[in-house]
């Protein structure tokens, strides 16, 4: 996938292109199956294949406060697209001057002059121009008036849920993994690095791998059965997101104990990537190390039973 960083970056493609513009945090499963459309249009009619996307969150820009945590990080939402089958990715830097562009200007100026959309694929929720002022009914208008062609695609239920990044947001957040599973077409994971622990855990309770701070999205307070990958292995994994309140600690951690784990050298660089499958309980405070390792080690097996079981389905 080819991806220019803006507007101005972008190549010279022969021909238009059929395109979708949007967020895409989580890259759900609505947001797949409009990119498949994407997809199948411009190899119906010759065109690349091209999603359109921000950086920051527009959000982060216009209402800081209000701003999201993403659930895809900018490199990550890349690869996920990517993954999709599109042929580029453009990623517009949001600031309040280009937030300042009217519908028509949009339109006409990035839709038609910059990207020479010849079909533009939105879902029917799709907002636009100076303070989100158009929908799809004005996109549609002005694609007659400049020469492109409109989709609005209705919104995507799944088990009776509508599919969209804030409800998937709210499911990650409340530990509901199997939902935000259902909703984003695979299992939620973050990225990060490994961080350099107090060595409690190999001290007095089982040795883990602590997590660099990590300020997107992330579940509620709680443990989780996980996978770990480093590399290019797999670890099956059990982890404590929280504040580890049975050693008087305030910030919020992640840390995982691998199941299957051997000795690999593991440097601050290394990429981990961290999958959440299911939550198994609330974070709580024990009496002793001796008892959360206890709590632990009944985690674990309760861990293993879920992968075990899972590799008989």
């Amino acid at each position: 996938m080819e991806i220019a960083r803006s507007l101005d970056a972008l190549p010279a493609w022969p021909g238009r292109t059929v395109v979708a513009i949007g967020n895409f945090d989580g890259v759900h499963r609505g947001h797949q199956a409009i990119l498949a459309n994407v997809r199948r249009r411009a190899a119906e009619t010759g065109s690349k294949s091209v999603a359109v996307t921000f950086d920051p969150h527009p959000v982060r820009v216009l209402r800081p406060a209000q701003a999201p945590k993403l659930i895809t990080p900018l490199p990550q939402k890349l690869d996920l697209l990517a993954a999709t089958g599109i042929d580029a990715t453009v990623v517009i830097p949001f600031t309040l001057e280009f937030s300042h562009l009217s519908a028509t200007e949009f339109a006409r100026d990035i839709l038609l002059g910059a990207l020479r959309a010849a079909e533009v694929h939105e879902g029917d929720n799709f907002r636009f121009g100076h303070n989100a002022s158009a929908g799809p009914a004005d996109l549609a208008r002005l694609g007659r008036e400049l020469g492109f062609g409109v989709v609005a695609q209705p919104a995507l239920y799944v088990r009776g849920v509508q599919v969209s990044s804030s409800v998937a947001r709210r499911a990650i957040a409340a530990g509901e993994m199997a939902k935000a599973r259902a909703l984003l077409g695979r299992v939620f994971s973050i990225r990060s690095t490994p961080a350099p622990g107090r060595g409690i855990g190999r001290r007095l309770t089982v040795p883990t791998i602590n997590l660099a701070p990590y300020s997107e999205l992330l579940p509620s307070g709680g443990v989780y059965v996980t996978r770990m990958k480093i590399g290019g292995e797999i670890f099956d994994a059990v982890t404590n997101a929280g504040t580890r309140p049975t050693f008087g600690e305030n910030a919020f951690v992640v840390e995982s104990h691998l199941l299957n784990f051997h000795e690999i050298d593991l440097t601050e660089d290394t990429p981990l990537e961290l999958c959440f499958l299911q939550r198994l309980r609330e974070e709580r405070r024990f009496d002793s190390p001796a008892a959360l390792k206890e709590q632990i080690l009944k985690d674990a097996a309760r861990a293993r039973r879920y992968f075990r079981l899972a590799r008989l389905t």
